[in-house]
């Protein structure tokens, strides 16, 4: 699992983690920009090159939605190895560094089946914030795992398209009722919550939504 430092601020004071696929890396540009004009601390942003995405991100198997591919159960090993990608990173950070273990200056956050394995990892880790923009809460037994499971992170950012509903996909046109269950169940864990709805549908301004929740998260942790 490849790992890359797309943006890094003299003295960051926040470590942003990001698992992506192919068209993730093209959004990079747009939300380092996004995000050198908005965040409100330096920060240093690292992306997680995922290669098979329907495998590593998801924390048990379930049928497929689109085509063939059915989903795995990688997410744990994923994990993993993200961890040990920010005990590595964390060293740049300024200040005192931070104790082994200690992810209170880490957030991390991603896009659709990455924001799923965001708010996941959430419930495995006490990130300081996690931010799931677009995220597959539709995903088979999802919310009554977290349900069950409370975020560990104190602060959690979710977004979603405004016409994401719009699908001829059954279990997708579910994704607006699944999310407010979602913002619903992190509030009633007491869990300081932002849900953000954007224009447009799935497809639309991944970078720009993915950077105004890192954003967000920033300052919450100021």
């Amino acid at each position: 699992m490849d790992s890359l430092t797309i943006v890094s601020d003299d003295n960051p004071r926040v470590l942003l983690v990001q698992p992506v696929d192919s068209h993730d890396m093209e959004e990079l540009v747009t939300e380092a920009a996004y995000l050198r004009a908005h965040s409100p601390l330096p920060f240093r942003l690292v992306a997680i090159r995922v290669k098979k995405w329907n495998e590593e991100l998801t924390p048990w198997p379930a049928p497929p939605v689109f085509g063939k591919t059915p989903f795995g159960d990688g997410a744990q090993a994923t994990l993993d190895k993200i961890t040990s990608v920010i005990e590595e990173q964390s060293r740049f950070l300024s200040g005192d560094a931070p104790a082994q273990g200690d992810l209170s200056r880490v957030v991390l956050g991603g896009y659709s089946l990455a924001g799923l394995f965001s708010l996941w990892a959430g419930t495995r880790l006490p990130f300081g914030a996690i931010v799931a923009a677009s995220p597959s809460v539709w995903y088979k037994d999802w919310l009554g795992y977290a349900a069950s499971h409370p975020s560990l992170a104190p602060h959690v950012y979710l977004s979603l398209g405004d016409r994401e509903h719009h699908s001829k996909t059954a279990i997708m046109a579910t994704v607006n009722d699944c999310m407010n269950r979602q913002r619903d169940l992190l509030a009633g864990q007491g869990v300081d919550t932002e849900l953000h709805m954007n224009p447009g549908n799935h497809f639309q301004d991944n970078g720009k939504r993915t950077a105004m929740g890192f954003a967000w998260c920033i300052e919450k942790l100021i």
